[in-house]
């Protein structure tokens, strides 16, 4: 029996318009195509006004809050964030750091960063998959990074990003185990 899936996902973005948004949508938009999901989309460039200041977790606003709740009880969760002084950006940590240290223990998180360049890349490796080891996620192997050459307007342009995405989410898919099966009515 197959149940539709939890998916949340964060674009670390403080920008609009953003191509780490417009990638983690693609990645949504082809998990969809996989697999029967109920998603909530998280967008720091619309909720971060809500919490930048905010320094406990009961002083935030009702839709931080809501969002936190969504965040914790996720099946599945799609990261993704934008270089910035060769690390995520300070909003989507100080998200995160509301997070409870125990709600994201073997959870599945799918990681996904955009740069300037291809020298970025590592951010995935070496910010990201320690950040969510703290909260022993389970980080999955395949991640998605992004330079600016991939897009084109704020559309992806690169035929190879696109094959990166769909590894990236056949390897997801298929760390979810027998409890999500795939969607027999897509193709």
């Amino acid at each position: 029996m197959s149940r539709i899936l939890k998916v949340v996902a964060v674009s670390g973005s403080v920008q609009q318009p953003s191509r780490t948004l417009v990638l983690l949508n693609a990645l949504v938009a082809e998990l969809a195509q996989q697999l029967p999901i109920e998603l909530h989309l998280i967008e720091l460039a619309k909720v971060g006004p809500q919490f930048a200041g905010v320094l406990r977790r009961e002083a935030l606003p009702a839709a931080v809050q809501a969002d936190l709740q969504a965040i914790e009880s996720a099946d599945l969760l799609i990261a993704a964030t934008p270089v910035y002084r060769a690390s995520y950006t300070g909003l989507f940590k100080h998200l995160f750091d509301f997070v409870h240290h125990e709600a994201l223990k073997q959870v599945p998180v799918l990681l996904a960063a955009t740069g300037g360049s291809e020298r970025h890349a590592l951010i995935i490796d070496h910010q990201l998959r320690p950040l969510f080891g703290f909260f022993q996620a389970l980080s999955l192997p395949v991640g998605v990074y992004a330079s600016e050459a991939d897009f084109d307007n704020y559309h992806i342009s690169n035929t190879q990003l696109r094959e990166r995405i769909e590894r990236a989410v056949e390897a997801a898919v298929a760390s979810l185990g027998p409890r999500f099966q795939r969607n027999t009515s897509a193709a």
